[in-house]
């Protein structure tokens, strides 16, 4: 039997999600096959790969959305499925690529929706001062705060994604998982993001594993990248490694040329 500080080492040395020999399928095709990885704490992992490869689904099934046809998704040592959403949320959150909402709420509200797994039950929902400060500090993150009164359904697409990501920020989870966040939004603001998660890995030591088809976003920030291809893990690696690969080229039907800016570490890419 093992003794409480021995199971505390272990969960330490466990890390945040694992997915060991995973198999999925949404019909009689697997959508992923045999898939096991672990996902580092303070590191920013991007998953890359062409249309259908599985990188939404292989998201899903690290926040407990969907259950494998056969081996194990761990967060936190225990399956996501199991146990109480709320506190899975107090240490993973997920931005999906879709969000609704059924009421008008402000962007604000939205935004103060990441705080309600940290509340305790008796306190119905009702705001505290250190959840206002953190909303508004992640507000400003984003660059939303000029718009916290404004109705999330009638601000822009770019801007409800900025939002989202700063409720994401307001949770302080030590797992981030994005969908495509920098979908809709134009250059500048897409960098913005990825700096912001890059300060949440350097600044409280986050992951994040972000599901992204800007490459160049992914090569210029990410640790390490995924690459799915065939319903399988093609590659796992630096970006540079990984994107310039032969792996890159079959999965995307063209080579890939990554480099450097000249007079700076930022790296590039575009088809060879």
């Amino acid at each position: 039997m093992s003794t409480p500080a021995q199971s505390e080492a272990s969960a330490a040395a466990e890390p945040p999600v694992r997915l060991d020999q995973v198999e999925f399928g949404y019909g009689p095709k697997s959508t992923l096959t045999a898939l096991s990885v672990a996902i580092e704490p303070a590191k920013l992992t991007c998953v890359v790969g062409a249309n259908g490869a599985g990188k939404s689904t292989l998201l899903k099934l690290m926040a407990g959305l969907l259950a494998p046809r056969q081996g194990t998704v761990r967060c936190f040592g225990r399956d996501p499925r199991r146990g109480k959403r709320r506190q899975l949320a107090r240490k993973l959150s997920y931005l999906p690529q879709q969000y609704a909402l059924a009421f008008p709420f402000t962007v604000a509200e939205v935004v103060l929706m990441g705080r309600y797994a940290l509340r305790g039950p008796g306190l119905l929902g009702l705001e505290r001062g250190d959840d206002l400060d953190a909303a508004t500090a992640a507000m400003e993150r984003c660059r939303v705060a000029h718009l916290a009164d404004r109705r999330f359904d009638t601000v822009s697409g770019g801007e409800q994604r900025r939002a989202l990501l700063a409720q994401a920020f307001c949770q302080r989870a030590e797992v981030i998982l994005l969908d495509e966040p920098t979908a809709a939004l134009d250059p500048a603001h897409a960098i913005a993001v990825f700096e912001a998660l890059v300060s949440e890995r350097d600044q409280r030591g986050a992951c994040a594993v972000a599901v992204t088809h800007d490459l160049n976003l992914a090569a210029r920030f990410a640790d390490r990248v995924l690459l799915l291809d065939g319903a399988r893990l093609s590659a796992d690696g630096p970006p540079a490694e990984v994107l310039a690969s032969p792996a890159a080229a079959e999965a995307f039907s063209v080579a890939m040329h990554v480099g450097t800016l000249p007079g700076s570490q930022t790296r590039f890419v575009v088809p060879a």
